[in-house]
C-alpha cells in the first residue's frame, strides 16, 4: 500500500492529537496543527521541502505564541483558584471571631478553621472564600 505524503502528514497530525488527548500536553495540539498544514500543503502540490518549511514554521510559531500567552496570563496560586477548588467564591456565616482573627465555622456541614484575611477589623456576619491553606479557610467580608 502507498500511501501520499498528505497521507503520512494526517497520520503524524492524528498521533500528536492522540499523545495530547492522553498527556494532556496542549503544546502537542500546536504541533499537530503544523502537522496539518503539511498535509494541506502535499494536497496542495508543494515539493516535500516547503511542506516541511510549512509544518516547521506554523507548528513552531503556534508553540510560541502559546508559550507567550502562557506566560503573560497572571498566575493565580491553586489555593486561591475557583478553576482548581470550587469552594473559592462561596460564601457562608461566621457567628465570632476570635481576638487573633480567627473562627470556627460549619462549612459543607463539617466544622472549618478560618482566618480573616480582609481589610480592617473582622465582624460576625456573611463571608466569602478568596483560598484554602490545608484546611484553613481564608475569608473576606462579603
Amino acid at each position: 500500500m502507498d500511501w501520499s505524503a498528505a497521507t503520512g502528514w494526517w497520520v503524524i497530525c492524528g498521533i500528536l492529537v492522540g499523545l495530547e488527548l492522553s498527556t494532556g500536553t496542549f503544546y502537542l495540539l500546536m504541533l499537530a496543527l503544523g502537522a496539518a498544514a503539511g498535509a494541506l500543503g502535499a494536497h496542495a502540490g508543494l515539493s516535500m521541502t516547503a511542506q516541511l518549511a510549512l509544518a516547521a514554521v506554523l507548528g513552531g510559531a503556534a508553540v510560541a505564541l502559546w508559550h507567550r500567552r502562557q506566560l503573560q496570563r497572571p498566575s493565580t496560586p491553586a489555593e486561591a483558584n475557583p478553576d482548581v477548588n470550587l469552594d473559592v467564591g462561596q460564601t457562608l456565616d461566621v457567628p465570632a471571631w476570635r481576638d487573633d482573627g480567627s473562627a470556627e465555622v460549619r462549612y459543607r456541614g463539617a466544622a472549618w478553621q478560618a482566618r480573616y484575611a480582609g481589610q480592617g477589623l473582622p465582624h460576625p456576619g456573611r463571608h466569602v472564600i478568596r483560598a484554602i491553606h490545608g484546611s484553613v479557610l481564608l475569608l473576606e467580608a462579603a
